[in-house]
């Protein structure tokens, strides 16, 4: 019996840990039903889906909410989403519910669907913007009519069982719980309306949960050694490494050889770490009172491009970036004494695609940070990040006694070698004539 507690706890306190992100520790999905309105049977609900990671978004093929009714609960309308399966509908006459099933299945609309199949914020195909990166697109929401329900605050049973799809696992949801009734303001501000009742489901992203393998790898390099190192060798797992294809390979003239497939299988190009994607840290140049790192970030899946993709990095001299010349950026403080973390993302209508494997398959930017002479080195791996998450997911590093090393000569940058090289020359004509 103690074992048996034992490791009850020991699972709970693991999964409560996996949950966590230290460098977004307040980041969840939280979704709101606000009954609207009450009808003979049941009730009019509009749900709300607000993404508050920082830096985790969900893209296509989008979300999918499910649930299990607490009683006999049935659909009657959807609004802006729909269910993926009707159940069995057979002992109504006359109108047929949306849905019979007791455990509903829901997505989102495609764009362009009929005006009168809309609401606010729906139809976009599942697709939640990161918080930190776009609020505004961080929100999507849908209105269900439910029948054979409770009719009064008093005789509502809220569903329970919430899952949350983004687009694959990962998200662990929270029982619903009830909140105060939420207020709305009417188009011309004068006046505040609030909803019957309003309950809160909070969902949170565990990547041990989603995968057993990282989905990403790191490799550095720099100005002051000619070594690169590069990425783990099967970092992201070598299960694919059987089904990858050569960079040189026919194959990839097939037409239709970059059409996603429906279960999200990639198609891989062969490498040592066998990584959908990859990300470049640079030490490129060392100034006397600046330095500047270049970041690439490569695509290694043929059947996948990344919308709206963003980079977390957390580097200690983060708190003094002096200029980002082809990403957008954008601190994050989760915690206010620290200034450690940042997150990269593209630019609108520029870079903010990250195309296929391929010759597009990159993107990149340089960083100019400013020094502090209190902290700043090139030894002992100083000068390269201890983190890096792409699309909220945190990429493997190279072992650190794998880092680039400072040879004995290199605490003078290139830079700064050459013109005292040049200044020694011309000092030498000077006094030879």
């Amino acid at each position: 019996m103690r074992v048996l507690i034992a490791a009850c706890f020991l699972l709970v306190l693991v999964s409560s840990v996996d949950a966590y992100d230290p460098l977004d520790p307040n980041g969840n999905i939280t979704i709101k039903w606000d009954v609207m309105s009450w009808t003979p049977d049941g009730y009019v609900a509009v749900v709300t889906m607000n993404n508050f990671q920082m830096y985790r978004h969900i893209m296509s093929p989008g979300w999918t909410v499910g649930w299990t009714w607490a009683k006999k609960e049935v659909i009657w309308s959807m609004v802006g989403a729909q269910t993926t399966e009707q159940g069995d509908c057979s002992k109504f006459k006359g109108n047929i519910p949306h849905c019979c099933k007791k455990t509903p299945t829901v997505v989102d609309l495609l764009p362009g669907v009929p005006y009168n199949q809309q609401f606010s914020n729906c139809c976009k195909g599942g697709v939640l913007a990161a918080w930190g990166q776009d609020p505004q697109a961080s929100v999507s929401a849908f209105q269900v009519s439910v029948g054979q329900a409770g009719t009064s605050n008093k005789t509502v049973k809220l569903p329970k069982n919430f899952t949350l799809l983004g687009p694959g696992p990962g998200y662990t949801c929270g029982p619903a719980k009830i909140v105060p009734p939420t207020n709305f303001l009417t188009p011309d501000r004068r006046r505040k309306t609030q909803a019957l009742m309003t309950w809160n489901v909070t969902c949170t992203y565990s990547q041990f949960l989603a995968r057993k393998h990282p989905s990403c790898c790191v490799s550095f390099s720099s100005f002051y050694n000619e070594t690169i190192t590069s990425c783990p060798s099967c970092a992201c797992g070598c299960e694919n490494k059987n089904k990858c294809v050569k960079s040189d390979s026919k194959l990839l003239s097939v037409v239709g050889v970059n059409t996603p497939r429906k279960d999200n299988t990639p198609l891989l190009q062969c490498t040592h770490h066998m990584c959908p994607v990859r990300v470049h840290w640079h030490v490129k140049v060392n100034y006397k009172d600046y330095w500047r790192v270049k970041i690439a970030i490569t695509n290694f899946n043929y059947r996948m491009n990344y919308t709206q993709w963003t980079l977390v990095v957390q580097h200690p001299n983060l708190n003094n970036v002096t200029q980002v010349f082809s990403f957008d950026y954008k601190p994050l403080v989760p915690y206010a004494s620290i200034n450690d973390t940042g997150m990269f993302y593209g630019m609108k209508f520029y870079n903010d695609l990250l195309m296929e494997a391929g010759p597009f398959g990159n993107v990149q930017s340089e960083v100019l940070l400013q020094k502090d002479q209190n902290t700043f080195s090139l030894k002992q791996g100083w000068a390269f990040p201890r983190k890096v998450y792409f699309n909220g997911e945190e990429c493997m590093l190279p072992p650190p006694d794998a880092y680039p090393f400072l040879p004995n000569s290199a605490h003078l940058s290139r830079a700064f070698i050459s013109v005292s090289m040049f200044s020694t020359v011309v000092l030498s004509l000077i006094m030879m004539w």
